[in-house]
């Protein structure tokens, strides 16, 4: 009996993380391209309430490198995508939200990326949040700082940011082990107390019966 909960409980907490990864999580982006091939500009902007209905459109600027002006390059809103610049025609996906008018992942594609896509990239989320009496306009704005190189290269920070995420899931799945065999054994304890005091309740029972017959034939005798 003992086993069959903390099988069942194991499989309560799996089923618990697994429904946890459909989370919005706010993600910085990749900032380094290869020449000639395909890159994702990330933009995510969570909502700090996710019950609250919203809508919202997005536009996508860019500043090429030793400029000092940006120009619109890219927006997507309800009637779907639209590339604003001859520079990326035929060359952006939208990689964000799909299925939704509530977007909070704007990330985009660039493909076949060229030396002239390094500079700065700004996306807005024009966000509409609709409360019970009211709706409140909301503007958000994310940057991505591009490099585009010819070979790609593997820096410091990335090593670090992948040992990280490693050190961080083996220290979840040690910590929910801990919570798992902790909540095993408080269980485990309960289940002990109450079979202790379901068995001297019966003993109770036993002896004052048993007190009641002894006095019922000495009261006969």
């Amino acid at each position: 009996m003992a086993l069959l909960r903390f099988l069942l409980f194991s499989f309560l907490c799996t089923l618990f993380v697994y429904q946890c990864h459909g989370a919005c999580a706010e993600v910085d982006s990749d900032t380094e391209a290869v020449a000639g091939k395909g890159f994702k500009l990330g933009c995510i902007s969570c909502k700090r309430r996710s019950e609250v209905r919203g809508e919202a459109s997005v536009e996508w600027y860019f500043r090429p490198k030793g400029e000092a002006d940006f120009f619109l390059m890219y927006t997507y809103n309800e009637d779907g995508p639209t590339i604003e610049s001859d520079q990326f025609v035929d060359r952006v996906d939208w990689n964000g939200s799909k299925r939704s008018r509530d977007i909070q992942d704007a990330s985009i594609y660039l493909l076949n990326v060229t030396f002239n896509d390094s500079g700065t990239y700004r996306c807005f989320f024009n966000r509409i949040l609709s409360y019970e009496n009211y709706e409140y306009n909301d503007v958000v704005s994310k940057v991505v700082h591009l490099s585009v190189v010819g070979k790609a290269t593997r820096g410091t920070a990335s090593i670090v940011s992948e040992v990280m995420m490693y050190v961080s899931i083996i220290g979840l799945q040690l910590w929910l082990l801990i919570e798992m065999i902790y909540c095993y054994r408080k269980i485990a304890a309960a289940g002990e107390e109450a079979l202790r005091e379901a068995a001297n309740a019966e003993y109770l029972a036993i002896a004052s019966e048993s007190k009641d017959n002894c006095a019922g034939v000495q009261v006969g005798e």
